[in-house]
Order: C-alpha cells, then structure tokens, then sequence
C-alpha cells in the first residue's frame, strides 16, 4: 500500500471514530434529554401571611443571570467570547452583590430567574439555597434548563441545571410549573432550555378567589416564533385566571420590549436583537406595568461600559397586571449592571375591593 493511501486510510478510521463517538454523544443526549410535563406540581413554601382585598403589596423581577454575567463579563451567544467567570470567587461576589441589592429591596414577593441549582458555569453553587437563607424567606424553585452536558462551544457549557425562583412568604395554597411551547426541533433541544411559568397560588382573606402570581422568563435565542407562542400562551393563562375572578400579577424576563418604549434604540444591529411585544398582545382587562427611567438588560457582546448611551441596553422585563389590582408604582432600580445582566424592577399595588 502506498504511503498516500495510508495517509487517506488512517484519516478516514479517525472521521469515522469521531462520527461514532459523535452519534454516541447524539443518541446519549436525546435519551437524557429533559421532558417536563405540561403541567407538574411543586412542594408549597412555607409562607403564613395572608392578604385580602384592600392589601398592598410589593413585588420585584430580578434576572439573576446565575452570579454568572457581571459588569466584566460578556457572552458567546451574544457576540462576547466567554462561558462562564474565570473563578468560583467571582461567582460568590455575584451572589453577595445580588442578595444585598434584594435585601435593599424588602417586598412581599421576589421574582428571580436563572437562578443555578448544580451548574458547571456557576461552579455548582446551589443558588437557591443561598438566596434563602439570606434572605430568610421560603421559596419554590422551577426548572427550566437541565442537560447532563452542553457540548458546545470550546471550552463547552457542560452540566446545566437552572430555573425560575420565587420567594415569599404570603401564604401559598399551590404551587405549579406549567410548560410554555418548545422553540427548537430535535437534536438541538436536547440540550437547549424548557421554558415554563411558575405558578402560586394565594387564597384572599374573607372570599373565595385567589391572587395568581406567574413568575416566566420567556424564549431568547429564536427566530421569533417561539416567544410569540409562549406570549400567547401567557395569555390565555392570564385571561382563564381573570375569568374565574381571580387578581393576577404576572412578572419577568419578556425577552422582548414594549412597543412605544423608544428611550434606548437599537445600535447594534449585528448580534443579539429583542423581538417588540404590544398590547394587541394582551387579554382584555391586562396592561403592562413597566417602566424606561432605566434600562432593566444589557447586551453582552462585551463588557460593560459603564454608560447607558455606549452600551447597548433595553427594557425587557416588567410585569403585567389585571384591571382589579391597581398600579402605584412600577420602578427600575439602578444598579448599573454591577452582578448581572439585568437590572431589577419593582412592582407596588394595591388589590382593589
């Protein structure tokens, strides 16, 4: 055999050991993958405070970016080089740095995304854990990114294990994870997230109807189809609640921003863009509760700037309410992006009688 045929040969054996273990990876991944149900039920958090019509209540969305995406930090997905921070230390002081901005903010409920139970980007930190006992408030977790590893990209993801968290210590009565529509087709969902809401339940001193409470962090990375389904899955969750009589507050990460909000305009044009969620996109008898003083993201295809003007920034997360609550106040608090990638948006209403 002549020296170039066993060049060729001996190249072809590695393709082929490369695709096999490449179709071992495939095949081991989709068995792994996680299938939430459409709707599953979670263990209730030990909360005792009850309200009642005529209560006033304080609640606050914060996306967490799990410790993961402070000030110095930018985002392979949108357009940075980075994974995950360089040390666990960093991902500590993110902790500390999130809690303390939470506890500067005292409310009734706290609205927390990707928030990492046993992640490799994160360095495993049980962050729920952490927010609890700093906090010293009960809370109930859903998931809705779980892969046994993320091989993409160099050096990859690895194991992912994150969700939505909501805190209180209202008294809940049930708590559940509803599914929102997948966005991806197989194989790529196999290691991509499942969205979902998170729902708690409150029964209201002295009647028979309920505060509903949906904590969501919507589709991101789409062409746009899959937050248009989950928006209108959203709401048609928001208008059964609202028919059965009861108050409903939904609060999150939109992934999109609202239409009429022009106050930080789209600069780059070239890596991750928001999809534009309107109120033709709304029940009847719903309105958004959000508001522009400051952006509430930031895009992470560098470090932070450390000036609203030059960074690419938006307004995409906020909260929406039902016609028999009423809005005093809905507030971004700025805390120029010094942990996270978001910054936190507090709510206050009152429940109307």
């Amino acid at each position: 055999m002549s020296k170039t045929k066993k060049v060729r040969k001996g190249a072809g054996m590695v393709l082929l050991f490369l695709a096999g273990i490449l179709l071992l990876a495939l095949i081991w991944l989709t068995i792994r993958e996680y299938r939430p149900e459409a709707e599953e039920t979670l263990a209730v958090p030990s909360g005792s405070e009850t309200p009642a019509p005529g209560s006033r209540l304080e609640i606050l969305t914060f996306n967490t970016g799990y410790a993961g995406l402070d000030k110095t930090q930018d985002f392979f997905m949108d357009g940075g080089s980075q994974v995950q921070p360089d040390s666990r230390q960093e991902v500590e002081e993110n902790l500390q740095g999130i809690a303390g901005i939470l506890k500067e903010q005292p409310a009734d409920v706290y609205f927390l995304q990707e928030v990492d139970l046993d992640s490799k980007r994160s360095y495993r930190i049980d962050q729920q854990a952490y927010y609890q006992e700093n906090l010293d408030l009960p809370g109930v977790f859903a998931c809705n990114f779980k892969c046994d590893f993320i091989p993409y990209p160099l050096p990859p993801i690895g194991k992912v294990e994150s969700g939505i968290l909501t805190m209180t210590d209202l008294a809940v009565s049930s708590a559940s994870r509803i599914s929102l529509p997948e966005s991806f087709s197989w194989p790529v969902k196999t290691c991509n997230l499942k969205r979902c809401m998170l729902e708690t339940r409150i029964p209201l001193t002295g009647t028979d109807r309920e505060l509903v409470l949906i904590n969501f962090h919507l589709e991101a990375y789409d062409s746009g189809e899959g937050k248009i389904r989950q928006s209108q899955m959203l709401a048609e969750k928001l208008q059964k609640e609202y028919e059965a009589g009861n108050y409903v507050i939904a609060g999150g990460d939109f992934n999109q921003t609202f239409e009429g909000i022009d106050k930080y305009p789209l600069k780059d044009t070239d890596n991750w863009a928001p999809g534009v969620i309107g109120e033709d996109s709304l029940p009847e008898h719903f309105s958004f509760a959000v508001d522009d003083s400051y952006p509430t993201c930031r895009l992470l295809n560098e470090p932070y700037s450390g000036s609203f003007d030059t960074a690419q920034v938006y307004v995409l997360d906020g909260f929406l309410v039902s016609d028999n609550i009423k809005v005093n106040q809905v507030s971004v608090i700025n805390t120029d992006f010094a942990y996270t990638d978001h910054q936190p948006v507090r709510l206050e209403v009152r429940l109307l009688p």
